[in-house]
């Protein structure tokens, strides 16, 4: 028998599948006729007895949607299983969708979502802009937190890391090492991500006299592959800057990559830093300084906030915990030692409840 399904539920009670969503899940609250219309022709067509009377009696289903840009990308995936730890710590499951880095993709998945009847959910937005409607569709039927990137202008909370902190913890220490001139190699400026952390760079080299060049930013996408390409460009360009600041720890992987096969020797030559602190960072050689982002912390508080607008609605709070630099051999120079401790503290924490 071919099974039922919510808008086979929404066309019998002549309403939207995300009404029958909010009818059946206690989620949002909808109109007593309405209720009444949902609950009749779910029954008449026999969609999911059991589900249905059990969120009914108790207006919540226990599960939780994430979605993430890619699974594929190391930070995502431990991310997830750090917000998996705490759901399940509350006798929750989480429903994983990944985006491919499509906007399109993401909007299906959150209709997929609404419609399962998730109590909440989890996720971080592939694009700054053309994620923003179907985001904020969302916000206005289920309880949503954004973790990591983030589109402005909804009414939801917000948790990720502090990315002019982390620029400055890295852009101090490559400092303190003895450089002075700086590229930049990033994804392009789709993310929230992306730009806080090209602006916090280009804020801190001119705060601490530092040389860069147009030629020396480089814009394309989180991968190895990218960091590879744009570090050949960087060694064909001529002069060499004394720093490679790689937006994430896939690209730092693919420049070191590149020098190595050309013959440039890390960090005598160029000092190459990382972000993100995945599994793989400390493995590479030479073993990769980065900044290590509080992914505990930030699922935590991601599932805080969640609970939180189940409860009593989004706040439109944004939460900035501290990052955290991880010195390795990637920035250590012949003959020099660090003139502070190796790790920061991660204890500084901003939060604002403006959006």
């Amino acid at each position: 028998m071919q099974r039922v399904t919510i808008a086979q539920v929404a066309e019998r009670a002549e309403v939207s599948t995300a009404t029958v969503s909010r009818a059946l899940s206690g989620a949002r609250p909808v109109s007593d006729e309405i209720q009444r219309r949902v609950i009749a022709a779910a029954r008449e067509l026999g969609y999911s007895g059991n589900s249905i009377a059990s969120a009914l009696r108790r207006s919540r289903t226990d599960t939780v949607g994430m979605v993430v840009p890619s699974i594929t990308n190391p930070f995502f995936t431990s991310l997830v299983e750090s917000v998996e730890h705490v759901l399940q710590a509350e006798g929750r499951q989480l429903f994983l969708c990944d985006s491919r880095q499509e906007p399109e993709v993401e909007r299906g998945h959150l209709r997929s979502l609404m419609a399962r009847q998730v109590d909440g959910i989890i996720i971080s937005p592939c694009h700054g802009s053309e994620s923003a409607s179907a985001v904020q569709g969302a916000a206005e039927t289920l309880p949503l937190v954004q973790l990591d990137r983030r589109v402005a202008g909804t009414s939801t909370d917000w948790v990720g890391v502090d990315d002019h902190e982390g620029m400055r913890l890295l852009l101090e220490h490559l400092h303190a090492a003895g450089a002075r001139s700086a590229a930049f190699v990033s994804s392009a400026m789709t993310n929230s991500s992306t730009e806080l952390r090209l602006a916090g760079f280009k804020l801190q080299v001119e705060r601490l006299g530092m040389t860069t060049r147009a030629e020396w930013i480089l814009l394309g996408e989180y991968s190895v592959a990218w960091g590879r390409r744009a570090t050949e460009t960087l060694l064909d360009g001529g002069e060499l800057p004394d720093a490679i600041v790689c937006a994430d720890d896939l690209i730092a992987i693919g420049a070191l990559r590149t020098c190595r096969v050309r013959g440039v020797t890390v960090p005598d030559d160029v000092q190459i830093t990382g972000y993100d602190d995945i599994d793989f960072a400390e493995l590479v050689d030479p073993a990769l300084t980065t900044i290590s982002q509080p992914r505990d912390r930030i699922a935590a508080e991601t599932v805080r906030l969640l609970a939180t607008a189940e409860t009593w609605g989004g706040t439109a709070a944004h939460t900035a915990l501290a990052p955290a630099l991880v010195v390795r051999e990637s920035t250590e120079p012949s003959g020099w030692s660090p003139p502070y401790p190796r790790f920061g503290d991660g204890e500084h924490q901003e939060s604002s409840s403006r959006s």
